[in-house]
């Protein structure tokens, strides 16, 4: 089976670069924003998520996940008080995306639910400067011959390419921000794994920025004067992923020139563990009730990538 991401890369002619880039890492480092003051906040919320919100002795994932999700929505929401274009914002659900590009000799698509779409009214500005972006052109992607990249991809005819961002023409919100990714099928089984969590939101942060650059500037391959910024979270209710993905070129026919770039930051636990009921050995606690491990920079990384773009 094909490692999901570094299949991806090869697809949307991506180089990977590990960890957030420095505009969001600056959100994050900066004390100006108070983003300490809501991290007991945040706990507060997994808690309410994990141990609160439920008549059963233990919430099950496919509750959690969603409720611990509209929760760390919520503390985003409230630095609209301080940031007030923050409010130019709309959260999409059950968002369909089609997006057709060529690749060698392939025709390829995207399309389909692409999670829960944050919508703009401004775009968010390039990540890479003009100097990384042509450095690109350097990056040699990996082949996976004799394999074909499409080896695991379902085959279908193609009548129309579609090139579709889901939204009318005029739609105030009009410019994609960040997907949203809930893994929460409760039979693990069912849940996308890590990996091919991650290789599916750069299909659709790809997905979701080529349909916008198509809509903006035509079908055209071409480098783009301004690239296409799209973020991705994915969890489960406990791990996290985040992903910037940077559009910066529509021409993805051949290896060569300009390559997109996209920055992920992998396996982020926002804490190590919910405890329902007290465990007791022997008349003794040994694990108190409660969320243990709670990891800040989680949450951090979560509402740097909410405010990127506006703060």
């Amino acid at each position: 089976v094909f490692p999901g991401v570094r299949q991806a890369q090869w697809l949307t002619k991506t180089k990977l670069v590990e960890g957030l880039p420095p505009a969001v890492q600056g959100i994050m480092d900066n004390p100006a924003l108070g983003l300490q003051e809501l991290e007991e906040r945040a706990k507060h919320m997994v808690s309410h998520a994990r141990l609160w919100d439920t008549a059963q002795a233990a919430p099950r994932r496919e509750r959690y996940c969603p409720m611990l999700f509209e929760n760390l929505i919520h503390i985003c929401r409230l630095m609209s008080g301080k940031y007030p274009s923050l409010s130019k914002r709309m959260l999409a659900r059950n968002c369909r995306i089609a997006a057709t590009w060529e690749r060698e000799s392939i025709l390829l698509q995207v399309r389909g639910l692409s999670g829960i779409l944050m919508n703009s009214m401004s775009p968010i500005p390039p990540v890479a400067s003009k100097e990384e972006i042509l450095a690109t052109k350097e990056h040699v992607l990996e082949t996976f011959y004799p394999i074909a990249p499409t080896i695991d991809l379902q085959e279908v005819n193609v009548y129309k390419m579609l090139n579709d961002t889901g939204f009318r023409d005029g739609y105030p919100y009009s410019h994609p921000h960040t997907l949203f990714f809930l893994e929460s099928a409760n039979v693990r089984t069912d849940r996308f794994r890590p990996e091919q969590l991650r290789a599916k939101m750069l299909m659709f942060a790809f997905g979701n920025a080529l349909a916008k650059a198509k809509a903006l500037h035509g079908n055209d391959p071409k480098v783009l004067e301004q690239p296409i910024v799209v973020q991705s979270i994915g969890t489960d209710g406990q791990l996290f992923q985040f992903m910037v993905f940077q559009l910066n070129t529509t021409d993805l026919v051949s290896n060569d020139g300009v390559k997109n770039l996209v920055w992920i930051d992998s396996d982020q636990n926002l804490y190590e563990r919910a405890q329902c009921v007290p465990e007791v050995k022997k008349g003794v606690v040994t694990k108190p009730a409660g969320i243990s491990g709670f990891q800040p920079d989680t949450f951090k990384k979560f509402l740097a990538l909410y405010l990127h773009g506006t703060v």
